[in-house]
């Protein structure tokens, strides 16, 4: 354990520049003297644009430039912004509307871009825009979850935009004609905003013939192609940077309307351009996620094991089809369908409906919350129903031989379930959970304990790319196709390869997100970038030290094969050379082998990785104000090999709090003609510090056997079990008032109002 690679924790290095102003995020590097950009959205859900007159705007003080969607056309811009398109149930095409840039012809949700106004101010492009005549006929707004309603495009005459199906339907039926008993569950998933700490935002810079685009986003490798197919340019004329980004949870991860508007406003002008976004009008225009309602069943034997899994989920998608990978929905519920449970038949129906809400539903990220938490909140009911004890419940129907390949054809290499949850439940002291429960009822509160165990996969693209550079200056540059949204990449990355090679750690510089000096990469996403990063890089220190050994037989005057590496010096019997990889690069440079200071690698993953754990979260409820607390929370994770075990346990942290925020208040509210009537924090409840309490993290490592050093991801593992653990112990509490159905958020006023109900039924 004498390396960070192997399990080391080290402060991060970037904290510095960050607590102490020196970020360099979108809003501090826009070049000077950039013009502002302001845009005009849409004050309605639904509607027909009968006039959309911008004159009055262009003449106004300090305007440069105003653009329409016609602006985009007649400048030879492609407005249609790519989406994913799924095949349905019977064979059939989902639907694929067009999504414009800008407004075109028709207002489809609350604050649709309609208008870019650029100015030498903000104020000044900000009171321009108030001098736009749009005129519109207002249309009814759909916004229940359902099919029917008011048309939204005329691709999809019953506002469903796909009606998808997974697994074998046909044996799962038979499942639960024959099944013992069955249990079924309604399992609603509320609407979260992502509240990222630093909004969206852009510049764009054109030179005459390139265009340069920076954002604040989550890789720049999907929106150069994008870009270059929008503005007509190759793609060797468009460069896509990623500086500082405060915050992404795959909010950021998708490409949005304002960054190509910008681009083309700066292209038209020869100037650049600048936009970032305001607080609600990130609330209005950022991708959304969540908003599902599921009926989950399960079918048991005699022996209480589960033989069947069926769930059918209506999915909000907003106005539009996300164009970030499938909508997103359906990807995690394949991904991880039966969790980590032995199942021999599942099967899943998805049915995704457009509403005039927000412009798309993609997810909050931080993990794929969304399948765990529906099929551990059906086991913890299931094991209510049955009058089987939850642990137990979950212990019988556990995976216990490996590899395993689940019914929607994930394969999990490896894992160890019943000693990860042993292992939580001695944290948790689950034991002395009575005691601590009867200790709450004499203060007159209720006290629950809520379990959930999770599994996920990591996600993306099995392959990454690194480059490292020796310098002039005696050091080395490290290139990597991940991106940081705060995660710490800077120190796990660079310190990585100075364990791996002996150069010191302040002497490596690390680049990210541009795409001139990194032809390709898969960004960052589905908790893949540490494990991704760490195996490439691997793979190049490997071929490096080939490479060097190769040119030091010539300097050392000894076979290559005698040459041996032993991370921090070349050594061969009988030689008293014994350089550095430092020492070797400038070897190199001085006999002008310029081959050997640039390596440029590509690698690519066998398999996926399955990071899994158990959450066990305790709360109380105070009868009188319905008030709930999360007072005790364990987790036990296996993440497989760390490389920093205090990084990894920040991540953990952070996705709890993530995850208890959307448990206990965070809700999405739109009034039935599709206005959001939480578009400020006033109205927006964000968890505070004293709704988190002290978390109690520790690993049970089962390395993985799908990459070289045995990871498995872990940067969404908080909130996949945070959800269903908190719901769980509210259930848990509520239960013996005769409680039977409890949704997130847990409110006081929504929980007071359950325990009044119930206190009316039992009178």
């Amino acid at each position: 354990m004498e390396k960070f690679g192997k399990s080391q924790s080290m402060k991060r290095s970037e904290d510095v520049r960050f607590l102490t102003g020196h970020g360099r995020y979108i809003d501090d590097i826009a070049p000077e003297g950039a013009l502002h950009a302001y845009v005009l959205r849409s004050p309605v859900a639904h509607a027909e644009i009968a006039t959309l007159d911008v004159s009055a705007a262009r003449e106004a003080e300090g305007v440069h430039l105003v653009l329409t969607v016609e602006d985009l056309l007649a400048a030879g811009m492609d407005v249609n912004m790519p989406g994913t398109v799924l095949t349905n149930r019977d064979g059939t095409k989902g639907a694929s509307p067009e999504r414009p840039l800008l407004a075109r012809g028709r207002l489809r949700h609350v604050g649709e871009p309609v208008a870019l106004v650029v100015a030498e101010t903000m104020q000044q492009a900000k009171d321009a825009a108030e001098l736009i005549e749009l005129d519109f006929d207002e249309l009814p707004a759909h916004v229940e979850v359902c099919a029917g309603g008011e048309t939204i495009h005329p691709e999809a005459p019953d506002n469903r935009a796909f009606d998808w199906g997974m697994g074998d339907e046909a044996a799962t039926a038979e499942a639960f004609d024959k099944a013992a008993k069955t249990v079924r569950l309604e399992v609603g998933d509320n609407r979260v905003i992502v509240n990222a700490m630093e909004g969206r935002g852009c510049f764009a810079e054109w030179d005459g013939k390139r265009i340069h685009v920076a954002f604040n986003g989550q890789g720049v490798w999907d929106i150069k192609g994008e870009m270059a197919e929008a503005m007509g340019l190759d793609e060797a004329d468009v460069r896509i940077t990623n500086p500082d980004v405060g915050g992404g949870f795959g909010m950021k991860a998708a490409s949005y309307p304002e960054y190509f508007c910008v681009a083309q406003a700066a292209r038209a002008l020869g100037k650049p351009v600048r936009w970032m976004s305001e607080r609600t009008e990130g609330m209005l225009s950022d991708h959304a996620g969540r908003d599902l309602v599921t009926m989950a069943e399960l079918a048991f034997d005699e022996a209480n094991r589960i033989t069947g899994y069926r769930i059918h989920t209506i999915c909000n998608l907003g106005a539009y089809n996300s164009g970030y990978g499938q909508p997103i929905q359906t990807l995690l519920f394949s991904k991880v369908l039966t969790g980590t449970y032995d199942i021999p038949a599942a099967y899943m129906r998805v049915e995704g409906i457009y509403t005039n809400t927000t412009q798309v539903d993609a997810y909050r990220g931080a993990g794929r919350p969304e399948a765990i938490y529906v099929l551990e909140r059906v086991m913890d009911r299931a094991a209510r129903d049955l009058g089987v004890d939850p642990i137990e419940l979950r212990k019988i129907n556990f995976i216990k031989d490996f590899p395993y390949k689940t019914p929607t054809g994930e394969t999990y290499d490896v894992g160890d379930f019943p000693r990860v949850l042993d292992h939580a439940i001695a944290d948790a002291d689950v034991a002395g959970f009575a005691a601590r429960k009867a200790e709450s009822e004499a203060r007159g509160k209720l006290r629950g304990l809520g379990l959930c165990f999770y599994i996920e996969s990591i996600l993306g693209d099995p392959s990454e790319g690194v480059k490292i550079e020796f310098t002039e200056q005696g050091g080395a540059r490290l290139y990597v196709g991940t991106q940081s949204n705060g995660q710490g990449h800077e120190t796990v990355f660079a310190k990585f390869l100075s364990d791996q090679t002996g150069i010191p750690f302040e002497k490596i510089e690390f680049v990210q997100g541009d795409s001139d000096l990194i032809a390709q990469g898969g960004g960052t996403g589905g908790s893949r970038s540490v494990t991704m990063q760490a195996n490439v890089t691997l793979t190049a220190v490997k071929t490096m030290v080939e490479g060097f050994t190769e040119f030091l037989a010539e300097e050392m005057q000894v076979p290559a094969s005698e040459i041996a590496f032993d991370d921090e010096r070349f050594r061969a019997e009988g030689s008293n050379l014994t350089p550095t990889m430092l020492e070797v690069a400038e070897m190199a440079r001085a006999r002008g082998r310029a081959e050997l200071l640039s390596w440029d690698i590509r690698d690519k993953i066998q398999a996926r990785s399955y990071p899994n754990g158990a959450h066990f979260a305790e709360i109380e409820i105070d009868r009188e104000t319905g008030v709930a607390e999360v007072v005790k929370y364990t987790v036990v994770d296996d993440f497989g090999n760390l490389i920093n075990p205090m990084l990894a346990e920040g991540q953990v942290h952070g996705g709890v709090a993530q995850g208890l925020g959307q448990a206990l208040c965070e809700q999405v509210v739109f009034d039935e003609d599709g206005q959001l009537l939480t578009a400020t924090f006033m109205d927006y409840a964000m968890p505070r510090a004293y709704d988190v309490p002290f978390i109690h993290f520790d690993v049970e490592p089962v390395p993985s056997t799908g990459n070289p050093m045995g990871m498995k991801g872990c940067g969404e593992a908080g909130t996949v079990g945070a959800l269903a653990a908190v719901s769980n112990a509210v259930q848990d509490a509520l239960w013996p008032l005769g409680v039977r159905q409890v949704d997130m958020p847990f409110t006081p006023m929504r929980l007071w109002r359950l325990m009044g109900g119930a206190r009316m039924a039992a009178e």
